[in-house]
């Protein structure tokens, strides 16, 4: 569930796949294809995407391989030969991959990775790499939004009870991680990935005790130096006032109220209160967390009513990418054998052969522009972005740790101009077809046309 191979995953794909791969089996077309996975258009609000789900990626094809009862389950359809069944049971991803490290800012168009490999083997491939892309860059994507909104403040991950399923919630752990938040709320998470967890008491637990101050009281006795208490369950006014004095309790014994947490109502009105409160009180140093249907939008809004808050737990809306729950995302054949191809469908037409993608920067290090070009082409002055990750079929080394991608992305966001940042109306990154790519899918469009439309 959480390291998806391709041993266990090997039938986690549509059927047209392996019809496909049936049917180029019997054609004996075993040439090596090469496939682009890019996103073709913004959704609503988006002028960037945040890469993300390389190493569940690389995982699945490093162990591609159908089982003995993959091939019984097959055999049962009634629909594949013995031939190819035999032949199923020997395919391996033997291939190789470029792709954006994890982390990396890219654009509409751009390939996010490549594949190149014995057409079967590629082909096979596509489902899963869709799948897994997909999630983790949807993710990372609205995370990212969600730190532009917060600013300084810390974000933590509150979704997993109402993720997509299991697997989701661990996803988004990781992909919100990545794209900047401090944590998440998910055990399992921070156990599988290494990633701080944090979490403190639900409503439930302050309705246990027969008062409010008594639930507090017990959990800074059982919590002394991570006390972050609740205070909405009856009235928030109310309940910080008794937050203050369990507070001033702790200090009395040489302890510290750590935070408290907000979960509904007017979040900038309560929190502007709840601060005047405490600094009153001497606790200036207690934070204020809020949670309660936050995504960068409702961020946005609470900061910009004057809402003192330092810190968010981001859940659903982050989680599920509310406002914009999938890309229009795509693994398209741009090369088979010695021959560039390309798509014509009117609005899904692709880039053909294999490509990268070049970037520049302006005198202040920052980004201002990319191109989309042919993989062996050199442009002037412009950063090639799609690095080689693996060859024959494994890894040529070890892709970076997590903390190190989230770091990588950090730094890159930090060159992206506030422009493209806006959460709505953003501009347009500028991204251009080079000079060698142009002239190549003019050629190429021109076979098809006089081949197949005249």
């Amino acid at each position: 569930m959480t390291r998806a191979t391709g041993e266990q995953f090997a039938l986690l794909t549509d059927l047209y796949e392996l019809t496909m791969a049936a049917s180029y089996f019997e054609e004996g077309m075993h040439e090596e294809a090469t496939f682009s996975l890019f996103i073709r258009k913004y959704p609503p609000g988006r002028s960037y995407f945040v890469a993300a789900g390389l190493a569940e990626a690389v995982a699945y094809l490093e162990s591609l391989r159908f089982r003995e009862e993959d091939l019984a389950y097959l055999e049962s359809t009634r629909l594949f030969k013995r031939e190819f069944l035999d032949f199923l049971k020997q395919v391996r991803f033997t291939g190789e991959v470029w792709a954006l490290p994890e982390g990396s800012l890219f654009f509409k168009d751009e390939p996010i990775l490549e594949v190149t490999g014995p057409i079967i083997e590629a082909q096979l491939a596509e489902t899963f790499l869709i799948n897994a892309i997909n999630l983790q860059t949807l993710i990372a994507t609205k995370a990212a939004r969600s730190t532009v909104a917060a600013g300084h403040r810390r974000l933590v991950d509150f979704s997993l009870r109402r993720t997509q399923g299991t697997d989701a919630g661990l996803k988004v752990a990781r992909a919100s991680y990545l794209a900047g938040f401090v944590g998440t709320s998910n055990v399992l998470a921070g156990k599988l990935y290494g990633l701080p967890v944090f979490g403190t008491m639900a409503h439930s637990y302050i309705t246990s005790f027969s008062s409010e101050i008594e639930a507090f009281r017990a959990f800074a006795r059982a919590f002394p130096q991570n006390t972050v208490l609740l205070i909405d369950t009856y009235d928030t006014i109310a309940g910080a006032r008794k937050a203050i004095q369990v507070g001033q309790e702790m200090a009395a014994q040489g302890q510290k109220l750590r935070g408290v947490r907000l979960d509904s109502g007017d979040m900038a009105a309560l929190s502007i209160e709840v601060r005047r409160l405490l600094n009153e009180a001497g606790l200036d140093y207690v934070t204020i967390f809020a949670s309660g249907g936050f995504d960068e939008f409702k961020i946005a809004r609470t900061l910009a009513a004057g809402g003192c808050i330092d810190a968010f737990g981001v859940g659903t809306k982050m989680g599920v990418s509310a406002d914009v729950p999938y890309f229009d995302i795509a693994y398209k054949l741009v090369r088979y054998g010695h021959r560039p191809v390309m798509k014509l469908s009117s609005g899904k037409v692709t880039y053909v052969d294999k490509k990268q993608i070049f970037r520049r920067y302006d005198d202040q290090g920052l980004m201002s522009g990319d191109s989309i070009g042919l993989r062996d082409e050199a442009l002037a002055g412009a950063v090639p972005l799609l690095t080689p990750v693996m060859a024959q079929g494994r890894l040529l080394k070890p892709l970076p740790t997590l903390a190190a991608s989230r770091e990588y992305f950090l730094q890159e966001f930090a060159k992206l101009p506030i422009q493209y940042k806006r959460l709505e109306d953003p501009s347009e990154y500028p991204v251009a077809i080079s000079p060698g790519l142009q002239a190549l899918q003019a050629q190429v469009e021109e076979r098809i046309r006089r081949q197949e439309l005249e």
